[in-house]
């Protein structure tokens, strides 16, 4: 990735899966139409800088992070510290604690 206001198509989808979230959910988060989502997940267009950055930040809003390699993680809760690959894993820690 050349700049952290970038985005791939592939990012896009493990960050929705991440939040379980769909193309709808996250056109609405990002101020964007379901098209322009589902173009750009499918590789259909490229999306301009500014559609790109509004995806990345409506994913950082729900608490994703991106690390310099590029993949996405859902941030733990507040206190808790690193990575949460889903929300299953993070009940199953809270439920043991």
């Amino acid at each position: 990735m050349d700049s952290p206001s970038l985005l791939s198509a592939d990012q896009s989808r493990a960050a929705r899966a991440l939040l379980k979230w769909s193309r709808v959910r996250l056109a609405a988060r990002a101020n964007l139409s379901e098209m322009t989502i589902g173009d750009f997940e499918n590789g259909f267009r490229k999306p301009r800088p500014h559609t790109t950055a509004a995806i990345r930040q409506a994913f950082e809003d729900a608490g994703i992070v991106f690390t310099f390699e590029g993949s996405p993680w859902l941030a733990r809760p507040e206190g808790d510290s690193g990575p949460v690959t889903d929300n299953r894993m993070r009940r199953r820690r809270q439920r043991k604690a």
